[in-house]
């Protein structure tokens, strides 16, 4: 496994746990609506939420959100469509980012942009 693929699996982990941590139900990790996937999908509340997470590790210059562009957000919003079309009755949704930046000496930050929308 490539080590871009390999840190995408580490965060993915790591989200999901500390979303759990938060109080989310976490429903499904990697649901894919080919050609497009969603990293986490899970409830808070009333609220359904279309999770897309994002790595890096410490020492890179860019922070992990700011790859998030138009288009990735577009994308999310067709797998979301997709999801929900084959799953109705949610009519409260959420799209959030979470960006996780592990440090250099194992401290791990996560920042979570909740509500977003591109």
């Amino acid at each position: 496994m490539a080590a871009h693929n390999e840190l995408g699996k580490e965060g993915e982990d790591l989200a999901a746990a500390w979303l759990a941590g938060k109080g989310y139900k976490i429903l499904h990790r990697n649901w894919v609506q080919h050609p497009h996937e969603i990293d986490i999908i899970a409830s808070k509340g009333k609220f359904l939420h279309f999770i897309e997470v994002k790595t890096r590790k410490g020492n890179e210059s860019t922070r992990p959100e700011s790859s998030v562009n138009k288009q990735k957000f577009r994308n999310l919003k067709w797998a979301a469509n997709a999801f929900l079309r084959q799953n109705p009755g949610n009519p409260w949704i959420q799209y959030d980012i979470l960006a996780i930046t592990i440090k250099q000496w194992g401290e791990t930050e996560y920042f979570l942009l909740e509500d977003v929308y591109l």
